[in-house]
């Protein structure tokens, strides 16, 4: 998304909407939270409101947030992210150049059964993480963790050779990128980070066998 008349529509309804907007600063582990709390298209810009005791670090940083059945992303710098006047939660920003719209759903997802604990095991920078499976598609995979095990799992990350435990005799090594980070709270588990994932560098036969693996999972599932 490109259009000015574009991004101002989509920014309008996030303010109006109140949708929640997760901050990624370029460099930082923590995810920063916030709203758009007005939009004027005509300047054009949009004030961000973060919530009480948050902070921006000097650099890049990229939105996230959900623009009805999408994902709306953009990338922002500021030497300062400075505030408004004796208003230190409120900063003015210039529209982004363009946005990145993704669909929420590009895929069927076939969701993992419940009591049953699908797994994905990778090593990123010499550290080892295991984090539950909760979906998983022909196009990507859904994962959960606490934010302590979430950590360096930001948007962009490349994950090599992760291995994809999708039922008890169902394994496969794959490379995944990610594509969606953020958190929510669980009245079980407590704070928690979901994390989507798209498949990268699929060879053809792992197209074949992933989609014959999801073929006999669906089948069992509903068997």
């Amino acid at each position: 998304m490109t259009d000015e008349h574009d991004i101002g529509d989509a920014l309008t309804f996030l303010a109006e909407s109140g949708e929640p907007v997760s901050i990624y600063p370029s460099g930082a582990t923590n995810v920063v939270m916030g709203r758009l709390r007005s939009v004027d298209p005509e300047r054009p810009n949009f004030v961000l409101e973060l919530n009480e005791g948050e902070f921006l670090p000097p650099g890049d940083a990229t939105f996230i947030a959900w623009l009805r059945s999408s994902k709306i992303q953009f990338a922002l710098s500021s030497v300062d992210w400075a505030p408004k006047p004796n208003e230190p939660t409120l900063i003015p920003l210039e529209f982004p150049l363009k946005c990145q719209v993704l669909n929420r759903r590009a895929s069927a997802r076939l969701e993992t059964p419940l009591g049953v604990y699908y797994m994905a095991s990778f090593v990123m920078n010499g550290r080892p993480y295991e984090l539950q499976l909760y979906d998983f598609s022909a196009g990507g995979v859904g994962m959960r963790a606490s934010p302590r095990d979430a950590v360096g799992l930001h948007v962009g990350r490349k994950l090599q050779r992760v291995r994809l435990e999708l039922g008890p005799d169902t394994v496969m090594i794959a490379d995944l990128e990610v594509r969606l980070s953020r958190t929510f709270r669980s009245f079980l588990l407590g704070e928690q980070v979901q994390i989507g994932c798209k498949f990268i560098n699929l060879s053809t036969a792992m197209e074949e066998e992933l989609k014959r693996m999801l073929d006999k999972l669906t089948h069992s599932k509903y068997r």
